[in-house]
């Protein structure tokens, strides 16, 4: 016999018969994993099977509320890969094609070969800015966009692949907006999250400023082991671990100013249940044409050592595939256990969003406590098992 849920803290929501493993899961992160304030939200064949949220926005105890919002970092990415794959499966973004077609400025320095699809699998090169961004430059994207255009890139484009941190947000946001003729943000909202109903911002108006938990730093322990991406930065300042995460313009996830500018690499804001539903029409297959739906699934690079992030990892054009890490003989046990043919997004310190068109499960998971992590953490992992384990 079952025992009974024994909650010590107010849980708000729904969730639906036969899917209460994602609920007990939930109460666990607070009980058990010092989770400060969250919400997570699973759709499945359609329908919302988990709304949940608890907890509070900071610790003065402001209750986190139904329409709370959080940076979840990279789980932006996600988000910028659907607007590339809309466009590409409408015919204005030719994910073959060089990227001098569309950004000739681009085409320098060793990158004249450069793809469009490179840009969204982490193989241009163009890892970090090997020089510093001067000041709040990050919300200058012109300005951004012509740093890049003149890097160097840190290996031949295309003979290998390393996670594009910040870049990325550039890399693939200027594809966006060449392509659509509006910002990355402008075109993400419009085309993407409005009609997914979604609270999913890239560039977040003024208005909704007051909904937005700041997020609370991951506070280590003395002695503690790092993943083999901060060990490198912590180590050589002049690595590209180290510019990756030093030189990004200013962009601060607490900062009022950064929520405004589409900061396509993790400037993103929304909750769970925003994330989820950006990703439902592609886990039932109506998103895009089956053509573009299968590129979308498709591993397009994956590697026994990623450049930036110095442990295995697999995408496909802008999406994180299952990486499954944990037998990693090599110390980084970072993972995504999602299903084989799903595709999403997590973001450092915990966040997640992604679909499975192979069962039609949409799932997303954001917080403000940030865990260690550079991939999932045990907090959002365990809230993916249980929602796998409901479908089946």
């Amino acid at each position: 016999m079952r025992e009974p849920l024994i909650v010590t803290i107010e849980i708000n929501g729904q969730v639906k018969e036969g899917w209460e493993p994602v609920l007990r899961a939930f109460i666990h992160n607070f009980e058990n994993q010092n989770e400060i304030g969250a919400s997570v939200c699973v759709i499945h064949e359609g329908e919302t099977k988990v709304d949940l949220w608890a907890g509070v926005v900071d610790y003065d105890d402001t209750p986190w509320q139904e329409d709370t919002m959080v940076v979840f970092h990279s789980a932006t990415k996600g988000g910028v890969a659907l607007a590339a794959h809309l466009l590409s499966d409408r015919g204005y973004l030719d994910l073959d094609a060089p990227v001098s077609e569309l950004w000739p400025e681009f085409a320098t320095r060793g990158k004249e070969k450069v793809t469009n699809r490179m840009m969204l699998n982490h193989t241009a090169g163009v890892a970090a800015f090997r020089e510093a961004l001067p000041g709040k430059s990050a919300l200058d994207w012109d300005y951004v966009c012509d740093r890049l255009a003149a890097e160097e890139p840190w290996w031949e484009p295309g003979s290998r692949n390393g996670y594009h941190m910040a870049t990325f947000g550039w890399t693939a946001g200027e594809l966006v907006r060449r392509s659509s003729g509006q910002s990355l943000g402008s075109f993400f909202r419009n085309e993407v999250a409005r009609p997914a109903n979604a609270d999913f911002w890239i560039g977040l108006p003024r208005s909704e400023h007051h909904r937005v938990s700041n997020l609370i730093r991951y506070k280590p322990v003395r002695g503690e082991k790092f993943s083999s991406y901060t060990e490198a930065f912590l180590a050589d300042k002049d690595s590209m671990q180290a510019k990756a995460w030093y030189h990004r313009g200013g962009a601060e996830s607490n900062d009022p100013a950064s929520w405004e500018a589409e900061l396509g690499g993790g400037g993103g804001i929304g909750n769970a249940r925003g994330l989820a539903r950006v990703y439902n029409a592609p886990a039932l297959g109506e998103f895009v044409g089956s053509v573009q739906a299968a590129r979308m699934s498709r591993v397009s690079v994956a590697t026994e050592s990623d450049a930036m992030l110095l442990l295995p990892t697999a995408f496909s054009e802008g999406f994180m595939k299952r990486m499954d890490n944990t037998r990693n003989q090599f110390g980084d046990h970072d993972s995504v256990l999602i299903g084989d043919r799903a595709f999403g997004h997590v973001g450092m310190g915990g966040s997640i969003g992604f679909a499975d068109p192979d069962i039609g499960l949409a799932m997303g998971y954001a917080m403000n406590r940030l865990g260690k992590s550079i991939l999932l953490d045990s907090r959002g992992q365990s809230l993916v098992n249980a929602a796998y384990s409901c479908c089946h």
